[in-house]
């Protein structure tokens, strides 16, 4: 999405620096730089700067003022800082001077009106994702069913928090018919600020479990933040719920927005599922606007779930049942999300190194338990801790090993011992523990672990 520099410093009651757009006391000032100066777009990683974007300098793990040189080195057209003394000393000075560089009180709120205004400029198909599990997987596979007839953006990889979307807003293209959204919460009211940014039309909650419990409190309390969604949708929207869940069924009574479920039970359904020999699902979609057969290009069963939540929201938006059926075959896994490869040994590696938690791990012991191709050999599961558990941490991870000794799976901890076995000594990563385990062809392997750990 474009913006021209000078006015857009005007919007966020900013300035440009040398030539002020308009002061923060609204007062006009002489513009040295062109004013009709364009940026495209919005990064703040100063090394995923695509040239002519805006580069916001946020605060986080390193202060992005450092990295302005960087930016401008990569291409950005322009910078948004709140220091600008950082440009008196970079190297960029001289462009900065060009009215290449906005200065604002504070970038993080710069950013969340950025969003504010972009939003503005795109339609009403705005799709809100959440959910406790399988909210970037479902976001991922309604992009690529609504791209089948929109000009659609969607949220990458999982940005979906207050800095995630103005990311998602700023980058649509001209031109964009639908956004999906990804939304995170990490207690109460997060949902809502980024409702209040997005303005979805359409909401969906994937599921809801007992993940981030440390930080979220009880099943209970996620449920409240996840259905803010649900709350922010006009009367005349859409809210998608599980139906095989029933705190995300039951929020259908805090909306005045058209219901539709998806699941056993639901109004689009999936009742028998087959797997591939590389755990494809291939199901007879049901629902009211006919039935279609669907074959997804992603694995897993539980991703079915996801399939049916994504689908359920295209339907409703006006998609064919042809439409849903070749955009969910035609999506691809997402990094460290299910992602099956053959080793040079000739095993069979699961990654699924993305995230987890009690349900993701649970189902990806399923699908390590489902592969065909193990033959007789081995199947080990490397796990790191899954964390943000709070009280409930050792019983959810002795759950997680009563279900490996079910499906006789082998559990390798890596950094923890709550699995009731004791970690390989010395040995701190996934990579290392494969490298120790002398597979051969025949064996299968699952890496999974939360980030955090």
């Amino acid at each position: 999405m474009r913006f021209f520099i000078a006015e857009l410093a005007a919007q966020l009651n900013g300035r440009v620096l040398g030539g002020t757009a308009r002061d923060g006391a609204g007062g006009q000032a002489s513009v040295d730089a062109d004013s009709v100066s364009l940026v495209d777009g919005l990064a703040i990683d100063s090394r995923l700067v695509i040239p002519g974007q805006l580069f916001a300098a946020v605060r986080a793990e390193r202060d992005g003022h450092e990295f302005v040189d960087a930016a401008f080195a990569a291409g950005a057209g322009a910078v948004l800082v709140d220091n600008a003394d950082c440009l008196a000393v970079s190297g960029s000075a001289e462009l900065a001077l060009q009215g290449k560089a906005i200065v604002v009180q504070d970038v993080p709120e710069a950013l969340i009106e950025i969003a504010r205004i972009a939003r503005s400029r795109l339609p009403d198909s705005v799709v809100g994702v959440t959910g406790s599990v399988g909210k970037t997987t479902t976001k991922d596979l309604l992009a690529e069913v609504l791209a089948q007839q929109f000009v659609t953006v969607a949220s990458e990889k999982s940005f979906n928090n207050e800095l995630g979307v103005p990311l998602t807003l700023a980058n649509a293209a001209e031109g964009t018919q639908a956004a999906v959204v990804e939304m995170g919460a990490r207690g109460a009211g997060h949902i809502s600020l980024l409702c209040e940014l997005a303005r979805p039309t359409v909401g969906i909650v994937t599921t809801v479990e007992r993940v981030h419990t440390q930080v979220m409190g009880s099943i209970e309390q996620i449920a409240q933040a996840k259905g803010e969604l649900i709350e922010a949708l006009p009367s005349t929207g859409l809210a998608v719920l599980n139906a095989e869940v029933p705190l995300v069924a039951a929020m259908a009574d805090r909306t005045q927005a058209n219901v539709l479920r998806f699941g056993q039970g639901g109004d689009v359904q999936a009742p028998e599922v087959q797997l591939d020999g590389e755990l494809r699902p291939s199901f007879l979609l049901l629902s009211p606007w006919g039935n279609v057969d669907v074959r997804l290009g992603i694995r897993g069963v539980h991703n079915v779930s996801n399939a049916l939540a994504a689908a359920t929201a295209a339907l409703g938006l006006g998609l064919s049942l042809e439409q849903v059926a070749v955009g969910l075959e035609s999506a691809v896994t997402s990094p460290w999300r299910m992602d099956l490869q053959t080793m040079p040994s000739g095993a069979l590696l699961l990654n699924d190194s993305y995230n987890a938690g009690p349900a993701s791990m649970a189902a990806a012991l399923q699908a390590l338990s489902s592969l065909p191709g193990a033959g007789s050999g081995r199947r080990i599961a490397v796990l790191g801790l899954m964390a943000e558990l709070g009280d409930s941490a050792p019983q959810e991870h002795q759950a997680v090993a009563e279900l490996a000794d079910q499906l006789q799976i082998q559990i390798i901890a890596v950094g923890t011992d709550m699995y009731g076995v004791p970690p390989l000594a010395g040995i701190s990563d996934a990579v290392a523990a494969l490298d120790s385990l002398s597979l051969t062809a025949g064996d299968a392997v699952l890496v999974k672990g939360s980030r955090v750990a």
